[in-house]
């Protein structure tokens, strides 16, 4: 596979980045301690490059109902300027991505699938959009995606917006958009500005051509100095996302697995208008009563001892396999093992004490209901 690097790797290499590939891409894995970021991020702010993730365009008069037929929820039902998370499944129900859509205008949506499946999913959706008078253009190569999440997310990013355009951010709700004032060198630029995020805490994603990339990492890094604002890589967030119980295509979300088995039934819409691809097998497995083919659903799990779950470890009860840990590691914000794993259904109530063959050592965790960690704020 070749490796894509993002607009924004020089950055990234001036400032002492350990690299990884994610989805093809090279990525910072962290650039000094991966703790230290994962703090800085619950506790001040942390500057993530999501810049590998996908960005298609769908315009078009049937551009609601394209992607009500395309995705798993009730797209054309979104208000203008704000964002719905959904999936995108086969004719089986098994899961191609989940992804965020923005309604951008009454004919016009933003849709940004995950970095690895982003080829695959502008495929689909153009295969999905022959019966309908709709546009999909993939412009995931013009665009980057800068990230500010933490408490702090906010202040600084209104030392960059002018004073007249602060009630656009400060106002700006959660899972929603808007275009707003940047200043990019010294030039206000005007850029798409979404509240959303993957590390359970309040933040904010920039959509910024890629020329002008590094300018705005390098204004946000000055403008959060005095805000504790540092860069954060792929460690960290995968350790955030954890702890706020989020799915990651390729551990607990793939065509192996339906929404039901994931926890996600409410993206899904059965209502009688809606007809997406999928929603047969979808129906059927909801009427069945069963979170997957196979009996499982996805649980968090809490380690009663220090010693941490890893993907892939086997779960049992009583000795016998009843599942498989899809994510695991200690949690820096809450200071015990979290894990998240696909049990047997008949296992996956909250308060069931569970082992974790540890590389053969088996190791006691509780169910407990997800997210491990929420912000009081």
């Amino acid at each position: 596979m070749a490796e894509n690097y993002t607009a924004l790797y020089d950055q990234h290499k001036k400032a002492g980045a350990s690299f990884t590939d994610f989805g093809g891409w090279q990525m910072p894995l962290k650039y000094t301690s991966e703790l230290a970021e994962h703090h800085a991020v619950r506790n001040a702010a942390g500057l993530f490059d999501l810049s590998h993730m996908g960005e298609i365009r769908v315009t078009g008069p049937d551009a609601g109902a394209f992607l009500d037929y395309a995705l798993a929820g009730r797209l054309s039902a979104l208000a203008v300027g704000k964002a719905k998370y959904s999936l995108i499944c086969d004719a089986d129900g098994g899961i191609i991505d989940d992804l965020i859509s923005y309604r951008r205008g009454e004919e016009k949506y933003l849709v940004v699938p995950n970095a690895g499946n982003a080829t695959k999913v502008a495929a689909a959706l153009a295969e999905r959009a022959g019966n309908f008078d709709v546009a999909v253009e993939d412009v995931s190569g013009d665009i980057s995606l800068i990230a500010v999440q933490g408490p702090n997310a906010e202040a600084i990013l209104l030392r960059l917006v002018p004073a007249g355009q602060h009630s656009l951010v400060t106002e700006l709700k959660y899972y929603a958009a808007v275009e707003v004032g940047i200043t990019v060198n010294g030039t206000v630029q005007t850029l798409l500005l979404a509240r959303t995020g993957y590390t359970g805490e309040d933040g904010f994603e920039i959509y910024v051509p890629n020329e002008d990339a590094a300018g705005l990492w390098e204004s946000l890094l000055d403008a959060g100095a005095g805000h504790g604002l540092i860069p954060a890589g792929l460690a960290c967030r995968d350790s955030l996302r954890l702890e706020a119980g989020m799915p990651l295509y390729g551990n607990e979300l793939s065509r192996r697995v339906n929404a039901y088995a994931a926890g996600l039934g409410p993206v899904v819409s059965l209502a009688k208008e809606s007809d997406f691809v999928g929603k047969e097998a979808l129906a059927a497995l909801k009427a069945a009563g069963v979170g997957s083919a196979i009996g499982q659903k996805l649980v968090g799990l809490k380690g009663l001892g220090r010693r941490a779950a890893r993907g892939h470890y086997p779960v049992l009860k009583d000795g016998t396999l009843v599942g498989e840990v899809t994510s695991g590691q200690p949690s820096p914000t809450l200071g015990y093992p979290v894990a998240m794993a696909y049990v047997d259904v008949e296992h996956a109530s909250v308060g069931t004490v569970l082992d974790v063959d540890l590389r053969g050592k088996a190791e006691r965790f509780e169910v407990v209901a997800l997210p491990f960690y929420k912000r009081t704020k």
